[in-house]
């Protein structure tokens, strides 16, 4: 992130793909990935010739919840320090 040019008050610039209303966006985004992820697992077990790939939804969910987690760490830690 760049400082302000100013010399006497030095804040951080925030780029737009790290504002807050981006994060928002990004974690509603990750939610329904995760709730798709979900339903795949539900459905993969359901149905024998799917179990094969209950992979696929398994990495939907575990990755969405990575960002998830990690995004909120960035709001979390943004808070903290204001």
């Amino acid at each position: 992130m760049r400082l302000d040019q100013n010399p006497v008050h030095r804040r951080i610039i925030v780029s737009w793909y790290d504002s807050e209303a981006a994060c928002y966006i990004l974690l509603g985004l990750m939610l329904m990935v995760l709730v798709f992820g979900s339903i795949g697992i539900w459905v993969a077990f359901e149905t024998a010739k799917y179990r094969s790939y209950v992979w696929f939804p398994v990495s939907l969910v575990v990755m969405s919840a990575g960002v998830m987690l990690s995004t909120i760490s960035r709001l979390i830690r943004r808070y903290l320090s204001r």
